[in-house]
């Protein structure tokens, strides 16, 4: 074979446009259709809202007004407005912004200046308008091209900046935003940041208390062992309490940017609160019983933030600042004092605490043995055999970032299995099949886990057990037949991961697939749809003789079928939970002894059987 040429013509140097159109992922993560909480349309939106998050916290602006539609973006600020000379510098070249200046923005999340830049080129329509002092100056954009310059102009509005924008729709392919991923990100905006008012799409978000709103939102009051504790220090805020769900939980924020990854400040409060409590308490509890059932919600500021990525999810920085302390310091300092000091004020919280550590403690100790025996089972069951047919990525030397780009789909069944193993893509999908229905687990006690052998082999296929630094998938897609006994199975699957692993579900990772419910083919043409308007669509266009299939099981999909439904365009929904839902009431409603009730919610929501009765009775 001939080696192939390379000379200067092999070289080339691409403008800041082609580069984030090429490499989208280096500037804003997954690109994805929004279903995933951490898609690239959120980070556009984030990118563009954190400028004007960053015009509040230096003192301008107290209200932000965001629209969004399923496809497009609109904020205002009523900040101090760009510069009407800089307007079109700040969102079409590459490295300028006012953040490298200290003094303009000290303790800002965006330092680069890039992030509104990617979201202009990654745009088919940006449009910026400054107002500064009565004058005001628009640029329109398409793809991170001028489209047009509008003249410096006399106006009434006040200072502040507007945005708009519309993802490009070949870049973000059937991409549409989800309300209550943006509505969860708007709120945490408001938690951190005290005096600000979000109107978004009309509804009024603002919170006067900080991350004691966030916790009592995110919390169930009955499942809350004693009341919230809320700190407020010097750049950094702390809520913590414990409650009743397993796992840790924690929201953790650096300059305002939800870290989702957590880094080295949510490293040092697990470490202050553990080292905090075996001191007041003067007994060497094992940590893992200290941090058990905790909900915290952390925030600092600091200077000059370093992360592992553009998309700024988890935090690097040692130190908070170039001249500060390390930020474990600074955290250990402040939770010693302020958690040491308040339960010596407040006895009873203090022997509420207690008794949740030692109930977490004597949990762990009744199930010590009946673990260890789970564990050997697991081995012994040849789980990556049998039940598990993993995807490649997990065996080859690669980053722990590329090994967590994979999708495990449980599904019931051989035959189900049996297509979606033969149409996966095997180096990033895994497949675990169920043996029959799964254990309702709603009420009982994470010893079932181990006893159980499906739960018990389905954690160890994940890797959760001590919790999700370990997870080996970043998405956890549920696909079972679409009748009632697969609505059955997906119901009893949510129960297990809600009642046991319920981060798993609050961090976005679980995921229902969808799958085709008619195949309308004529000689010509083959189209796939997903309910019964589809259906009908796909009548008009190939004509009322075309030929109509209706799947009721996924072992009725071929393989060869299946491999477009699991692809680039597979249709997942995303388990989402409200922010004032109660984890025990969902599950008492659904699982608990409401048979009737919940019969009904499955028949009524039951696209295969719904779509077959009004067909049979129209």
């Amino acid at each position: 074979m001939s080696a192939a040429k390379y000379t200067e013509d092999n070289i080339r140097s691409l403008d800041w446009k082609e580069h984030i159109r090429l490499r989208p992922g280096m500037y804003i993560g997954k690109l994805g259709d929004g279903s995933a909480q951490d898609d690239g349309i959120y980070v556009l939106v984030k990118e563009i809202l954190d400028n004007s998050i960053d015009e509040h916290v230096m003192g301008f602006g107290k209200t932000i007004e965001v629209k969004v539609s399923q496809q497009s973006v609109k904020i205002r600020d009523y900040g101090r407005g760009i510069p009407l000379g800089k307007v079109f510098d700040c969102v079409a070249k590459i490295n300028t912004g006012g953040k490298y200046d200290s003094e303009a923005f000290q303790k800002s999340v965006g330092l680069n200046g890039v992030g509104t830049k990617a979201v202009n080129a990654l745009s088919e329509y940006f449009k910026v308008q400054s107002v500064r002092d009565g004058k005001m100056k628009v640029y329109e954009f398409a793809y991170g091209e001028v489209i047009k310059e509008h003249p410096v102009e006399l106006t009434t509005q006040r200072n502040g900046t507007l945005v708009e924008f519309r993802p490009d729709s070949e870049i973000f392919k059937n991409y549409h935003f989800i309300p209550d991923f943006l509505e969860s990100q708007m709120w945490n905006y408001a938690y951190l940041n005290a005096g600000l008012t979000i109107n978004f799409n009309g509804e009024k978000i603002h919170s006067p208390n900080g991350l004691l709103d966030l916790l009592n939102r995110k919390t169930d009051a009955e499942a809350i062992r004693y009341p919230i504790m809320h700190f407020r220090g010097a750049d950094i805020e702390i809520a913590m309490t414990h409650a009743s769900q397993y796992g840790e939980e924690y929201y953790s924020f650096v300059n305002g940017q939800h870290t989702t990854q957590g880094g080295t400040h949510l490293a040092a409060f697990r470490e202050s609160v553990v080292k905090t409590l075996r001191d007041f308490y003067k007994k060497d509890f094992d940590a893992a019983d200290i941090r058990a059932s905790i909900v915290a919600a952390v925030s600092v500021r600091i200077q000059e933030p370093v992360f592992e990525s553009q998309t700024k999810t988890k935090l690097g920085s040692q130190n908070v600042g170039p001249n500060g302390p390390t930020i474990r310091t600074f955290i250990n300092d402040f939770v010693k004092k302020e958690l040491d000091d308040y339960l010596h004020k407040n006895k009873d919280t203090a022997e509420l605490l207690l008794k949740r550590i030692q109930q977490s403690e004597k949990e762990r100790k009744e199930i010590a043995g009946i673990k260890k025996l789970a564990n050997q089972r697991a081995k012994k069951a040849n789980l990556h055999n049998k039940k598990l047919r993993d995807c490649r990525v997990h065996y080859q030397d690669v980053k722990k970032e590329q090994r967590f780009n994979s999708t495990l789909f449980i599904t019931e069944g051989d035959s189900a299995s049996g297509s979606i193993t033969k149409a996966r893509d095997v180096e990033t999908q895994a497949v675990f099949s169920l043996r029959g229905k799964p254990l309702n687990s709603f009420g009982l006690t994470k010893k079932v886990v181990y006893e159980n052998e499906e739960f018990n082999l389905l954690q160890h296929a994940l890797d959760i057990e001590n919790g999700l630094e370990n997870l080996r998938y970043n998405r956890v897609v549920i696909a079972t037949d679409a009748d009632v006994d697969g609505m059955h199975i997906r119901l009893l699957l949510m129960t297990f991961f809600l009642q046991f692993f319920p981060d798993l579900v609050r961090n976005g990772h679980v995921y229902v697939l969808e799958t085709p419910l008619f195949r309308v083919r004529n000689k010509k043409e083959t189209i796939y749809c997903y309910d019964e308007e589809a259906k009908q669509e796909a009548l008009n266009k190939l004509g009322r003789q075309a030929e109509i299939t209706r799947f009721k099981g996924l072992g009725e999909i071929s393989p060869s079928e299946f491999e477009s439904f699991i692809g680039e365009d597979m249709h997942l929904r995303p388990l989402v939970l409200q922010e004032k839902t109660s984890i025990k009431k969902l599950l008492g409603y659904f699982m608990g002894k409401n048979t009737p009730q919940r019969q009904q919610f499955i028949i009524n929501n039951l696209r295969i059987e719904k779509d077959y009765l009004e067909t049979e009775t129209a």
